[in-house]
Formats: structure tokens, sequence, C-alpha cells
């Protein structure tokens, strides 16, 4: 026989799983299906897996406070206001103040606020004031758009209409027509808040992929020591490098002939998420109607909310005070009702404050100046 037959031993190559079929936590985002009046425990994922729309909700409930309520009756007016201040509410919480927050928050996720006015045992008042589950609360409509009821679905799936109507309180957000039980900010977002979920998840492993630095150690084999004895001894030694770097001592590595030490990862480039981040914040923000600064977002050069966007964002708040008032105004018709007063009551909100205070205090030495000329002109005028 001419010639020597290299002899290959050891398993045939095996084939290597590269990623497993990972998947966001808020997995309900991607099997949205539009409905008639929206899914709840969508949007309240929704909320939950992007922090910007979350705070934009807190914003508008802040924004939205400091209601006060006047009574034509003088000697109720007190009583009136410490009632406002000291009502129960649910969870330890009390103030009409607290029980509004509740109520508009649902009115923004869900679309709808449901309340109930609970009277005292002696019926000469008000006990407590609370918020419902919007989820189990159906609207049963009658023979014209006046007359409807709130109702209860069963364990049975029978619908129940609740007792005592007049003490219970409904506000839908922003009803459309065919749409009795008003529409969500949140409607428009699953689409958008899906795609940035998976730019987020994508970022994360990427991250874990190449960020957490590994080694790829390459031997090659030489006359004397096969090939596999000396990998078992390069990767020993290799390990024994890296651990004593996790107990904070340093190890140097050395090997005898030719070895190649990799870094794997390092050299590869994260695609660049800044722009499509930024235009589906846009989009999500601009729903919002808070300007993008307040939530911490710095896309314009000035730092300054410019008297343009102060009266847009007023206009929004004065929007959905408008549809708090009647529950406020319900509550304390009850109150002055079951207290035997004149139940007329006028509802004012504080103003809102968007401006800095220097601002404020130019503008008004301008005016006083202003009305000082005119005063001296229409005297000299005389």
């Amino acid at each position: 026989m001419g010639g020597k037959r290299r002899r290959t031993g050891g398993a045939p190559a095996a084939a290597a799983q590269l990623r497993d079929a990972g998947q966001h936590p808020f997995a309900q985002i991607a099997g949205y299906v539009p409905l008639s009046h929206g899914e709840i425990e969508l949007y309240r994922v929704i909320r939950e897996a992007v922090p910007v729309v979350d705070a934009a909700i807190y914003k508008l409930v802040r924004l939205c406070g400091g209601v006060t309520v006047t009574c034509r009756d003088e000697a109720a007016q007190e009583e009136l206001e410490r009632f406002l201040r000291t009502v129960p509410v649910g969870r330890g919480q009390r103030g009409i103040q607290a029980f509004l927050d509740q109520y508009l928050d649902s009115m923004i996720v869900c679309g709808r606020a449901v309340g109930e006015i609970v009277p005292a045992r002696d019926g000469r008042g008000v006990a407590a004031v609370l918020c419902g589950d919007v989820s189990r609360v159906e609207i049963k409509e009658g023979d014209s758009p006046l007359d409807f009821a709130l109702c209860v679905r069963d364990g049975d799936g029978t619908v129940r209409k609740l007792e005592r109507q007049e003490l219970l309180l409904f506000t839908p957000f922003q009803p459309e027509v065919g749409a009795p039980y008003g529409v969500s900010m949140l409607r428009s977002m699953p689409f958008l808040v899906e795609i940035l979920v998976k730019i987020f998840e994508a970022m994360g492993k990427n991250w874990e992929r190449m960020g957490n630095v590994r080694f790829a150690v390459v031997c090659k084999g030489e006359d004397g020591m096969p090939v596999q004895e000396r990998c078992g001894q390069v990767a020993r030694e290799w390990s024994a490098a890296m651990q004593a770097g996790r107990d904070g001592a340093v190890r140097d590595f050395v090997a005898a002939g030719d070895v190649e030490i990799r870094t794997i990862g390092a050299d590869n480039q994260i695609l660049d998420s800044e722009v499509p981040v930024r235009q589906i914040l846009e989009q999500l923000v601009a729903k919002t109607g808070i300007p993008p600064f307040l939530l911490g977002l710095s896309w314009s050069s000035t730092e300054r909310m410019s008297s343009q966007q102060a009266d847009i964002l007023t206009s929004e708040i004065a929007a959905v005070r408008r549809g708090l008032e009647p529950v406020v105004e319900r509550i304390c018709e009850v109150w002055l009702r079951l207290r035997g007063f004149d139940e007329r009551v006028r509802v004012d909100w504080l103003d809102v404050n968007l401006q800095d205070e220097e601002s404020e205090a130019r503008a008004a030495l301008y005016r006083a100046q202003a009305g000082a000329v005119e005063k001296e002109n229409g005297n000299g005028n005389l």
C-alpha cells in the first residue's frame, strides 16, 4: 500500500440551535382585534408596557384637578365644603378630588367610568362615593336615546338591571354615534405599541448577545499533542482565568502554539433605533395632547412652553373637565337633597397654571403700565 491514510474520529457534527422563539411579556398586544368598544384589559397592558403613555395619563389626571362647588343656601355652604373634603371614597382615601382622580383615570383608559353614591343609614346624607369596575357593567338601552339602564351579567349569563339607578354614576369618554360606552384614549395605540415593544424586545436581545462579551478560542493542531487534548487544556486554563477575573483577581492566560482568541459580538453593529422609536412616540404623545417636554422628551430646541401650546393644553383640560362636571353636580345635588337644602349648585374649576411665575409677573407689570398710561391719557383728554 503506497501511502498512509489519515483517520478522522469522533462523533459527527451536530447542528446548533441559534435562538429560541422568545416573545415579549406583552403578548396580548400582538393578538389585538379591534372591537366595537375596545378591550379594557388590552388598554391596561398598553399603559403598563409604555411608560410615556402611563405618565401622560397621570399628567392629565393631575392637571384636571381643583374643583370648588357653590350652593344657593349660604347655611349649607360650609357643610358642603366639609363634605367634599372628607367624604370616604374607598381604599382609605377621602375627598371628592380623590374620587375624581380614580373616576377620570377609568374614563381615559377604559373609555367610560361608573360610580355609586352610597346614602347614609339614617338617610340624612351621603356615606361614601365609590368607583365601580367598568368591565362588569353593561348598558341596556330603552326605546329612546334618553332611556338607558346600567346592568351586570350574572354567572349564568343573564343580564340583571341594577337597583337604585338614581344613585349610580356613568360617564362615557368622548362618545361617538353608535358608541354608548365611550371611546378610550388608547384606542388607536395597539398597532404602534406592538411595533414599539418589538423594537425594545429586539434591543434587549441584541444587547444580551453582543453587549455581554464572549470569547472564541481557536486552537490549531500540532505534531506531538492531539487536538482534543490541547483544546481541553486551553479550555480549563481559560475558564480559570475568567473565574479569577470575576473574583477580582488578575490572572494572565498563556498558551504555547498556534492559539487565536477573538471576541464574539463586539465587531457587530446594533441597529439604530432612535429614529423609529421617536416616530412612534410622536404618534403616541400626540394622541394624549401633552407637550413632549412635560413627559421628559427633549424634541424641540426650547424648554419653555409656548403660549400656543399652553392654550391648546388648557382647552384639552377644559374639555375633560366638562365631562366630570355633571358628576360633581350630581353628587352635590344628592347630598343637598338628603340634607333638606336647595339642590342647585355651581361648579367652578381652579385655573390651570402652565406658565412660569416670571412670565406671569412680567405680564401683570405690562398690564399695570398699560392701565396707568390709559388713565393718564384719559385725564389729559378731559
